[in-house]
């Protein structure tokens, strides 16, 4: 049976009960390795001596406490190793991975917002949600989280796809871009797609949505119907885009992500 996860912005009342820790390392997970990975325990926790004040709450699993730290690459303990999150996927529990996902914008989020961005004073945590108020001039903001439009673009059995200057080596994508002050969802999805590859699309179709912590994304998945336009790429964003039938797919993105996922259900019939 799954388990259930609680958000919550409020810290255990005892820290010496048990609670699951998600230490980051600059942008990678503390983990000991194994199949699966496992978190580190309170005893290594408590071997690193980290302040109470330097715990974030990110909520309970079953109940118990999930607790977010940084810490110095150099204070990782014996018997347990960095890696990314990407890199994790697969080799942490699913659950446990969400939330190290969550874990680790709430950690940006209380590191970028230390000091009020209008006046300078220092923030204050809210008590009851994760958010943080300026005592001096009451702005509150809240963590982060910018939606983009992530689209599979598809015509008689065949996918348009791109090559990420991102990518060192040639993956091709489904095509996507940040939804930009004052637009629809589906405007940026029509101004994005044109900009990239020069092409129009129709008969937009929503797939499904994907939290994305690289660093505070949210992925809103579409499939969308070639309408007219030659493929003319964005020099800046791609280094190529191509037409490829069922048969003959490129290197894919990891199976982690919702693009990877689009393409599986295309190429299954269930996106069709």
């Amino acid at each position: 049976m799954p388990r259930h996860f609680e958000p919550s912005a409020r810290a255990p009342v005892n820290l010496e009960a048990p609670a699951w820790y998600f230490l980051f390392a600059g942008h990678d997970l503390v983990v000991v390795p194994g199949a699966p990975c496992s978190l580190p325990g309170s005893g290594t926790v408590a071997s690193l001596e980290i302040p109470e004040d330097a715990l974030v709450c990110v909520g309970a699993l079953d109940g118990i406490p999930c607790q977010a730290a940084a810490i110095s690459p150099e204070a990782v303990t014996p018997g347990c190793e960095r890696m990314s999150l990407r890199s994790l996927h697969g080799r942490l529990e699913e659950d446990l991975y969400a939330i190290a996902g969550r874990a680790i914008q709430l950690l940006r989020f209380a590191r970028e917002h230390r000091h009020c961005g209008a006046c300078g004073t220092a923030m204050e945590q809210v008590a009851h949600e994760h958010a943080r108020l300026c005592p001096a001039c009451g702005l509150q903001v809240y963590p982060r989280l910018s939606p983009a439009v992530i689209v599979l673009i598809h015509h008689e059995r065949r996918v348009l796809l791109g090559w990420g200057r991102r990518f060192p080596e040639p993956v091709y994508s489904t095509l996507a871009g940040f939804v930009e002050p004052g637009e629809s969802v589906e405007e940026a999805i029509h101004r994005e797609l044109f900009e990239e590859v020069g092409v129009r699309v129709k008969n937009l179709r929503y797939f499904g949505s994907q939290a994305w912590p690289y660093p505070h994304a949210l992925m809103l998945g579409f499939l969308a119907e070639w309408a007219e336009g030659e493929i003319r790429i964005q020099e800046s964003e791609l280094v190529d885009a191509q037409w490829f039938s069922m048969d003959a797919l490129p290197r894919l993105p990891p199976p982690v992500s919702i693009a990877r996922r689009m393409i599986d259900a295309f190429v299954q019939g269930t996106g069709s």
